[in-house]
């Protein structure tokens, strides 16, 4: 997940970086650094876990209960999913 794309998807969800950060369990810095997509000059690339935790908010996915042997997704009320790569309108 790119910058651009982070910040795209986190507005998408109608979230200020501070809900963002919440939902996500991190820093508002942090949030901030992935949507700049650098610190003091250096790159900072969005861990994959993060972009998978973005993907699971969008399929609705608020957290997982483990308890459960296999695991179970726990939900929101709103649901979401896209998959579109860039360029692709349909």
């Amino acid at each position: 997940m790119k910058p651009k794309e982070f910040k795209r998807w986190r507005k998408a969800h109608g979230l200020n970086q501070t809900k963002a950060a919440r939902k996500l369990g991190l820093k508002l810095r942090t949030v901030q650094y992935y949507e700049k997509g650098e610190r003091k000059g250096k790159v900072v690339e969005i861990p994959k876990a993060v972009s998978l935790a973005c993907f699971a908010i969008s399929c609705g996915i608020d957290d997982v209960d483990f308890s459960e042997p296999k695991g179970k997704p726990i939900t929101s009320d709103v649901k979401r999913f896209e998959l579109r790569s860039d360029g692709d309108e349909s």
